[in-house]
């Protein structure tokens, strides 16, 4: 099957080639330069166009602001990635694992988790929402390494905060693991994770490569701590025998299983017990040589990447993992760890806070989406500089991905500056909707890009006909039940808006609904449809950015967008608007679905609810006049917007981002859009 796959996409490659030397094949829709509006600094006077004073006004000054954020040496565009306090907290405990704590960096640090501290006393995953009991954890415990006594007044609060929600054994299995190093939680109450699993074949149902790549990158380091089980016990004024509910000398570690039945829970206890003994016996046979193949997985993963997996837990990991196994600080694995650790910090005055990763490829394409549909000339030096910058950054070697993609050449784009062995599907989609609207002079390549980037996100479709973000056919559900799996995202299923993503460029590049691959991918959309008409985000806050993805997608890959199901996810929009003209969210949503777009009005969400009703029949409603009205009347003097709000998502539950330039690119393609096809 998966030969008569590649055979089709080769034969569609003379098909492509026609689409990928036109400029303008794709685009939805065409732009009329008679409607644009912008300063003579960029395409002609505003006294030349007949549309609104206030709109053209309004692009004009988002897409110069919007120009002015280019890195004007190598052409991308970034903007802050912001996480929660708990990255911070865990780069206090890095410096003092490795035992090498900056002072300055320290007080910063400290200084930024007293600052972000809740009026609950405790520390959230997201912007206004309640305290989080591992985040509050590791700040309190970050303080008292960085020096602060239990007795300080903010201290006492979260304190009080961590007790009431049930102290340290609420915590979840990473937080307890990292405690466990510093001599403050036993380790034998973390759940099985033995390091030999990455000695099971890929045949295997279980290894690790049925793992989501974040989850693989975490757990292989993770797995060579748990069976070295540092002890770096610091005791004295920074213990936390505080935070224990029961006596520390009392508490059972034992897992709660479901009451009286057979369950897939139970099961998964019961051997995790099984292979907790094994890990306590003195007889492990293949112990070393499951150390010794991942510390070779981590070296090799290490290569063409910033940092293991170029993500903020995988880093520190790994570098806890090196000097576990005996690395000193002059390794350039270790140094170069480091050196990548430290680009993820965020100074501002006498504070400092870490990032999770960096978003350059995301960013930038949907900065050249955004300037185009508002006009700036395809040939324009401000988009051949990030169109050639994206091209240098298609992967060119097989990763992770290809045990199951078995393509003849390796294509993709990451997320992050380097990440070679982790292309994902989200970025490679929205990098071809950005580079298939630029007139490169570098056609060929440009065009041989494209096909390879097409032809590899083509293979990564899985069974179901969704596409996941890194992985194909990462769905099996019963792992989700390891006991050491408490963090919601072991896998990487398909969801809704990456599919929908795969359905926009393909219809960007020519294709409609009769391509096989988008048939199998409606069919995927319709069947994760709710009954309300929206649909789950599972990247992005959450069902407003669901349903933009999947009506894009549909409009783009040219379903017929008066059908019942389409006019359904409309209505949807229309009804959940705020009053304000505007549309917001609450992460809440993730967990109660009566919240779902319920929220403050955003920039964002505000401009993805538009994106989406603009595809539809409703474009011309009322509802969407209300919505431009707000982002004219919220955007600031140097072009942009106010969001404090979190609206990116990292895992569900567990991990939320706030990416800085969302308020920036997606409000500016909204009105483009808006004046393109409505003005």
């Amino acid at each position: 099957m998966t030969n008569l796959l590649f055979d089709f996409i080769e034969k569609i490659d003379k098909v492509s080639y026609k689409f990928l030397n036109g400029r303008n094949v794709g685009m939805l829709p065409k732009v009329n330069p008679n409607q644009l509006c912008f300063g003579r600094s960029l395409v002609e006077t505003a006294e030349e166009f007949s549309c609104d004073a206030k709109l053209g006004t309004s692009v004009k000054k988002a897409q110069e602001h919007l120009i002015r954020a280019q890195d004007k040496k190598e052409g991308f565009w970034i903007g802050e990635l912001e996480g929660d306090a708990a990255l911070t907290a865990e780069y206090i405990m890095l410096m003092h694992f490795i035992n090498k704590v900056d002072k300055t960096k320290e007080r910063k640090a400290a200084n930024f988790l007293i600052r972000t501290q809740q009026k609950d006393g405790g520390w959230n995953i997201y912007y206004k929402g309640p305290a989080e009991i591992s985040v509050t954890v590791k700040c309190y415990f970050a303080l008292k390494l960085a020096g602060y006594s239990k007795d300080d007044s903010f201290m006492r609060k979260a304190r009080r905060c961590i007790l009431d929600a049930g102290g340290i054994m609420e915590s979840n299995t990473f937080t307890k693991i990292y405690l466990s190093i510093f001599g403050q939680f036993d380790w034998q109450g973390i759940p099985a994770l033995p390091i030999e699993i990455i000695l099971l074949p890929n045949s295997f149902y279980f290894n690790i490569y049925e793992m989501s790549y974040w989850s693989r990158c975490i757990v292989v380091p993770l797995g060579i701590i748990m069976a070295m089980k540092p002890r770096f016990n610091i005791g004295g004024e920074a213990a936390l025998d505080e935070l224990y509910v029961v006596q520390k000398d009392k508490v059972s570690y034992r897992l709660k299983r479901d009451s009286g039945k057979l369950s897939i829970k139970n099961i998964f206890i019961t051997l995790d017990s099984i292979l907790r003994r094994y890990e306590k016996s003195p007889f492990v046979p293949l112990r070393k040589l499951a150390i010794e193949k991942a510390e070779k997985w981590l070296l090799q993963h290490f290569e063409k990447s910033g940092g293991l997996g170029a993500i903020w837990p995988a880093m520190v990991n790994s570098v806890m993992a090196m000097k576990c196994l005996g690395y000193k600080d002059e390794h350039p694995a270790v140094k170069k760890t480091l050196h990548e650790i430290e680009k993820l910090e965020v100074h501002d005055n006498d504070t400092l806070h870490m990032q999770p990763c960096v978003s350059p490829v995301w960013d930038t394409p949907w900065s050249i989406l955004a300037l185009s549909e508002s006009g700036l000339p395809h040939d324009h030096p401000v988009l051949i500089k990030a169109g050639r910058w994206l091209l240098e950054k298609e992967v060119r070697s097989f990763g992770d991905w290809s045990l199951k993609n078995p393509v003849k050449e390796p294509s993709g784009w990451y997320f992050q500056h380097a990440n070679e062995f982790y292309p994902d599907n989200d970025d490679t989609t929205v990098v071809l909707m950005a580079l298939q609207l630029i007139d490169l002079p570098e056609k060929e390549d440009k065009r041989n890009a494209i096909l390879r980037g097409f032809k590899w996100f083509l293979g990564m479709q899985s069974k179901d006909g969704g596409w996941g973000s890194f992985d194909k056919n990462n769905n099996k559900a019963i792992l989700n039940h390891i006991p050491f799996a408490d963090w919601n995202a072991l896998l990487d299923p398909s969801t809704s808006d990456l599919t929908a993503r795969a359905l926009d460029v393909m219809g960007r590049l020519g294709y409609d609904v009769n391509f096989y691959p988008a048939k199998k991918a409606i069919d995927f959309l319709k069947n994760e449809q709710e009954v309300d008409g929206s649909w789950f985000g599972r990247w992005g806050v959450n069902y407003i950015y669901g349903t933009w993805s999947v009506l894009s997608g549909l409009y783009s890959i040219k379903e017929d967008m008066t059908k019942e199901y389409v006019r359904k996810a409309a209505s949807w929009l229309k009804n959940v608007q705020n009053s304000d003209g505007g549309w917001g969210e609450t992460c809440k949503s993730y967990w109660n679905t009566s919240l779902k777009a319920i929220g403050k009005s955003t920039p964002s969400q505000t401009s993805w609810a538009l994106l989406g009703l603009l595809c539809t029949e409703e474009r011309n409603s009322e509802s969407v006049e209300k919505g431009i009205q707000y982002l004219l009347k919220n955007q600031k003097e140097d072009g942009t917007w106010d969001e404090e709000e979190f609206t990116g998502t990292g895992f569900p539950k567990v991990f939320y981002l706030k990416y800085h330039m969302y308020k920036i690119y997606f409000p500016l393609l909204a009105l483009s859009k808006y004046r393109n096809m409505v003005k």
